[in-house]
């Protein structure tokens, strides 16, 4: 993917196309996961919740480098669904329940402390892989995540309990 990015930016740059900068690619904010369950099983896909906090720069490498750009892939599409909740936010959340609760509230209730955070869960918000906590080593953070939507699609589509 990456490869696809560079190569595209370069095309742009070649042609005097206007090229996305950083940041411009992001990660939507749920306020429903009762929806993205949803769309989940309707899509027989994971959902890969990043957490975040506004004042953590690591969580906006995670989506400038990595999650942001597969939000905007359409190789994604049939494979995750990517969603970010904000640690510590009061902002309005339906929880895959369907009950109501806060951004901070369901991270709170998740043992989320550390941002950034990725879980990726299935429709229930059920973990199918571990946590991928902290940015660990930059070189091989695409693998890791690729692993856990990749452990993700495996225990969903049944090829793996």
């Amino acid at each position: 993917m990456r490869t696809r990015l560079l190569a595209a930016g370069i095309l742009a740059c070649a042609f005097g196309l206007p090229v996305m900068a950083a940041g411009q690619a992001d990660v939507p904010l749920t306020d429903s996961l009762k929806t993205e369950s949803r769309e989940a099983t309707n899509r027989k896909v994971p959902i890969m919740l990043l957490f975040t906090s506004p004042e953590c720069h690591y969580c906006e490498r995670v989506k400038n480098e990595f999650l942001g750009p597969m939000v905007t892939d359409p190789a994604y599409r049939n494979k995750v669904i990517i969603r970010q909740v904000e640690v510590g936010s009061d902002w309005k959340l339906v929880g895959f329940d369907g009950k109501k609760t806060t951004h901070g509230a369901y991270a709170a209730g998740q043992k989320v402390f550390m941002v950034p955070t990725i879980k990726v869960v299935d429709a229930q918000g059920k973990e199918l892989s571990k946590p991928i906590v902290g940015l660990l080593t930059p070189d091989y953070y695409f693998g890791y995540i690729e692993s856990a939507i990749d452990e993700g699609l495996e225990k969903i589509r049944g090829k793996k309990n």
